[in-house]
This record gives C-alpha cells, structure tokens and sequence, in this order.
C-alpha cells in the first residue's frame, strides 16, 4: 500500500479504522502522517446511511475516540471541530474495507449503502471523484458479488497476493 504510485501521489487520504476482522489499517494511518499528508476517518451516523470522513490530527488522536455500539473507533456525534474533507478540499483516495470483492470492482459491504451514499457526495464535490482502493485478504475475492443499481465499484482491490 505504502509503495504504491496513487498513495505516493496522494494528499488528502480516507481510511477506515479497522474491525478485528478486516485489514488491519494502523501502520497505513502512521505513514500517513509520516509523510505530511492529511488523513480522514469515517463517521456513521445510526439509522441512516449518512457518513463523514472527519479529518484527524494525528494518529495518536485516534485514542479520543468514542467506540460505537457496532465496536468502531469514531469521533462523537457533537464533534464539530473537525474537518469533513468535503467542506474543504476534497479527497484523492479512499481505502474502503468490504466483505466480499469480485475482480470486476464490485463490493460487497455491510449492507447499509454508507460507502455508496458518500461516494455521490464525493462525485459532486469539485475535486470530483477520489480514486477508490479496496483492502482484501484473498480469501475474500470472489468469482461474483451481488450488487444493486446504486453500488459503485471501486478502482483497485489490493491483497496480499498482488
């Protein structure tokens, strides 16, 4: 990840705080600040598919963090003090966890569209859209995923193997 050409070139970087289950991200989120670029998390908001990629600060600011009923690390609902990388400059790249990948792009996630919805917002900011690398164990790329009309697929799915 750290080596490849969009992340070099990229400033302005979303990532997910990861689950036991996922890609683990928090070397990845120490390179990012390593190297001077500007790192955004994601904040769901509950019964909805709305999320925010809130700017952090470091990546010790991660242990302010609040853990949500679903065990995910994100800043609190009253937290307005951080930047939505969509009030300011946009995003070049976001790293998307998911369930299930197949080699077309399509993403498989949790089911409740958050990636997908903020993906539109991203698609009308004036940076237009951000280059799109999903993180996967092989074990999860499969030879089909279902998708739904709204379903955006991702650039690139990066594993151990590639």
């Amino acid at each position: 990840v750290i080596g490849h050409p969009k992340y070099q070139d990229s400033k302005r970087i979303a990532i997910f705080l990861s689950m036991p289950d996922e890609i683990q991200t928090e070397a990845i989120i120490k390179d990012i600040f390593k190297q001077g670029k500007e790192c955004f998390i994601p904040r769901y908001k509950p019964q909805s598919n709305h999320m925010d990629m809130l700017k952090l600060s470091s990546a010790e600011d991660i242990s302010s963090l609040t853990l949500t009923s679903w065990n995910i690390l994100q800043p609190s609902d009253d937290d307005s003090a951080r930047e939505e990388a969509l009030a300011g400059g946009g995003l070049d790249l976001i790293f998307m966890p998911g369930l299930g990948f197949d080699k077309k792009g399509n993403r498989l996630g949790r089911g409740k569209g958050y990636y997908d919805t903020y993906l539109e917002r991203c698609m009308k900011h004036p940076s237009g859209k951000p280059y799109m690398i999903a993180l996967a164990f092989k074990e999860q790329i499969c030879e089909l995923v279902p998708v739904a009309e709204n379903d955006v697929q991702v650039d690139e799915i990066l594993h151990e193997d590639c």
